[in-house]
């Protein structure tokens, strides 16, 4: 529904775009060409015109027609990659973390970016793809130096706690916007994901030999040796995910901490005797002091580890193999900042505002529900449970009825895959069309309209994503973020330059984009040996990955339009 909307409304506002002007009727003009209004006779001539994609998508020639179509197709392009990533993670529950989280979700993942890589090179003739593929340079760079930068940037931000003795205290953010005192930290096999990032590159600098030589000839060989190792990284890569699952296990263990938090809000919301938000949707104070209360069984103003375990086990975790003591484990350490094993009542209000905080930001509620519904946490449940679900698979005692079910999840799987697949297919080619006819309509370079806008249709889901398991503001989810981003951008580097380089060497084009190359290195190297040796990042950090960005844009732009690299 939403895409025939979209598609609806796009074809009123966009079909009738092209200008025209009105003129006096001359003896040239045919009678075909001839309006009246009664009284005279006038002649219209277009003096645009567009052309539509696939014969009926809408086309236009003035600016704010192709932003609009840059909007819509990138949301559209935005859903496609939220549906490959669902269908993916569907086909968790069926295979497991093992081959789907290693080799089918990485190359999902980074489909709708291929795709649009893939058409920026295939359209119209060599000269018409020589041009067009600058579209699909500028996705690459700019997914991979946004990924580094900006999101980067804002993880370490977003995710910072207090530092001492150059090691990061979790949960505790004291020391605000402390340039060496604050920030996170992450463990060793983030670092090894930050060192695989940087070994991505080396095709980057296989094709560029040639430049670096200052020789002409060996061009299109250089292409395709590196066109051979992207593909043999790509299937190292793939084969390492395979093996060393670490990544998908330690993204299940959080989740499955995400649906303990997800479960006791739920419960404690049945429990509680007013509303768990004030009327300005803060935590209410008063209610959770009374709940914990409720709680403290021996009236003794502590939690201990056998109440909160007594508190778990009262509550429904639908079909979760849940560990009670790991349970309980878990929410000692994220209330108990004392350290005495045991949960005072300040440290549980503190606690589940904490909760009650994540949750809202965390979940998708309908809305804006008022603070009496309640229904942001709900909706937090359900979205925790359906990720724990996705990820883990069903391991508890009705594992016999999610075998059964595993054909429809199967098919449910494989129509999103497909839907996805499609739109992607579909859109990037007007898309890819669009960017280009912008580029014309207010001659800035298409390579800096990709290098902007696409890498936020393509890439939103995965932002999202890392922003919210980075403010969870502890070392393990940090790590998960951080290996994802370079995760991410390995990808890029390896599955997006292979196709890159493949259209290029099949449709013999000119591979001049040597400034665009060398942001890539620049931002790639310098952040990937920064993550590669160390584990711990203060929030100055964050202002080299902020400044690298607008330094990537000021450097193509100084190497092609005033030195003339390209």
């Amino acid at each position: 529904m939403k895409i025939s909307l979209l598609i609806s409304t796009l074809l009123v506002l966009t079909t009738h775009v092209q200008s025209r002007y009105i003129t006096t009727l001359t003896s040239k003009t045919s009678s075909s060409e001839i309006l009246s209004d009664g009284i005279k006779q006038y002649v219209y001539a277009s003096s645009e015109t567009c052309e539509q994609t696939y014969g009926f998508l809408p086309c236009t020639t003035t600016i704010l027609g192709n932003l609009f179509l840059i909007i819509v197709y990138g949301y559209l392009m935005f859903l496609a990659a939220s549906y490959l990533s669902t269908g993916s993670e569907l086909f968790l529950e069926i295979l497991g973390p093992g081959i789907v989280g290693g080799l089918f979700l990485p190359m999902l993942g980074a489909l709708p970016d291929a795709l649009l890589i893939l058409v920026s090179g295939l359209s119209g003739t060599k000269e018409t793809a020589q041009g067009q593929v600058l579209v699909g340079m500028g996705l690459l760079a700019g997914s991979t130096v946004m990924l580094l930068t900006l999101l980067w940037g804002s993880c370490v931000l977003l995710g910072k706690t207090d530092i001492e003795n150059s090691r990061v205290i979790d949960s505790q953010d004291t020391k605000k916007l402390s340039l060496t005192g604050s920030g996170i930290g992450v463990d060793i096999w983030t670092s090894y994901a930050a060192k695989i990032m940087v070994i991505s590159v080396i095709p980057f600098i296989i094709v560029q030999l040639p430049q670096i030589l200052h020789t002409s000839s060996g061009r299109r060989l250089a292409v395709l040796i590196a066109l051979i190792v992207s593909v043999a990284l790509l299937v190292s890569y793939c084969l390492y995910q395979i093996f060393q699952p670490w990544i998908q296990e330690r993204k299940l263990a959080y989740v499955k901490h995400k649906h303990v938090i997800s479960g006791i809000l739920r419960h404690l919301k049945k429990r509680a005797l007013g509303r768990l938000l004030t009327d300005d949707y803060k935590p209410n104070e008063d209610v959770i002091r009374k709940l914990f209360r409720t709680i403290d069984l021996d009236e003794d103003m502590y939690l201990s580890a056998s109440e909160l375990r007594a508190l778990i086990i009262g509550i429904r975790f639908e079909e979760i193999d849940l560990d009670h003591n790991d349970a309980v484990q878990k929410v000692m350490n994220d209330f108990d900042t004392s350290r005495d094993n045991r949960v005072s009542e300040d440290e549980f209000v503190k606690g589940i505002s904490k909760w009650l905080t994540e949750a809202q930001r965390s979940a998708k509620p309908a809305r804006n529900p008022g603070p009496d519904t309640m229904k942001f946490i709900d909706h937090f449940h359900v979205q925790t449970k359906q990720e724990h679900d996705l990820l883990l698979g069903d391991q508890s005692d009705e594992i016999v009825e999610g075998v059964e079910n595993a054909k429809w999840v199967s098919i449910k799987a494989g129509l999103l895959l497909l839907l996805g697949a499609v739109i992607a297919a579909a859109f990037a080619d007007p898309l890819v069309d669009t960017v280009d006819n912008f580029s014309t309509a207010t001659s800035i370079p298409s390579f800096f309209i990709s290098f902007i806008a696409l890498p936020l249709a393509t890439n939103s889901s995965e932002a999202v994503s890392a922003l919210i398991f980075a403010s969870r503001k502890k070392k393990r989810t940090s790590s998960l973020t951080f290996s994802e981003i370079y995760g991410a951008v390995t990808m890029n580097n390896i599955l997006c330059l292979a196709v890159f380089l493949a259209i290029v060497y099949v449709r013999h084009l000119t591979w001049d984009f040597s400034a665009e190359v060398l942001i890539i290195l620049i931002v790639c190297i310098v952040m990937g040996l920064f993550a590669s040796f160390r584990t711990v990042f203060p929030v100055w950090t964050c202002s080299v990955a902020f400044l690298l960005y607008p330094f990537s844009l000021a450097l193509v732009y100084v190497l092609d339009y005033v030195f003339g690299w390209s």
